[in-house]
């Protein structure tokens, strides 16, 4: 499957919930944008790095690039590979120079605090950017990026609402089935919204 490169365009505080902001992603050679609601401090690991700001101590993703390069290991690119249930999910492309690369899957938004670190290319595939892109026309009249995410993304800002709503019962059998499918995001809301309830 053919990628399709992108670069970020912008990062703004959310208006809708608290401590979220949208990252906005656009294609290189086109006029799709791709926003992505992310949290507080991986908002602030991105910045932080785009604007060449050195903090007295390293933060998380500055730890994760001392550590692989130790062990001579390089970050070659990020890969926001697949958007399930509107939930997006990425991977880090690795290697060590001497074997075949290594994937690493994380959270679109710790890859790409990473990969601005390694300063290497952010891609996707056409079929998460017609899901979930929008034109850029469109994103020019708002002035609110986060209103520009797709309903069918914006709805796993409320997973937890979802969950709140949910019997116990449910739950328990909602986490097997994402610790079944690998997708612990969603497996870490379940058992938070579980032990709340304990």
């Amino acid at each position: 499957m053919e990628k399709i490169k992108l670069e970020i365009l912008g990062l703004s505080p959310s208006q809708s919930q608290s401590g979220s902001f949208a990252l906005v992603l656009g294609e290189e050679y086109g006029n799709r944008r791709l926003p992505i609601i992310i949290g507080m401090f991986e908002a602030q690991a991105i910045a932080i790095e785009i604007e060449k700001i050195v903090p007295n101590r390293p933060m998380t993703h500055d730890l994760f690039k001392s550590f692989a390069e130790k062990f001579n290991y390089t970050v070659r690119e990020i890969v926001i590979s697949d958007l399930r249930e509107g939930i997006f999910f990425a991977r880090i492309v690795c290697t060590d120079g001497t074997r075949d690369s290594v994937y690493v899957d994380a959270r679109p938004s710790d890859a790409i605090a990473i990969g601005i670190r390694f300063n290497v290319p952010i891609y996707t595939y056409e079929n998460i950017l017609s899901e979930a892109g929008i034109t850029a026309s469109v994103a020019e009249e708002s002035d609110n990026p986060e209103e520009l995410v797709p309903q069918s993304v914006r709805q796993t800002r409320s997973l937890s609402e979802q969950l709140k709503d949910m019997s116990y019962d449910e739950l328990s059998k909602m986490l097997d089935e994402a610790l079944a499918k690998e997708e612990y995001e969603k497996a870490a809301k379940i058992r938070d919204e579980m032990s709340r309830r304990n």
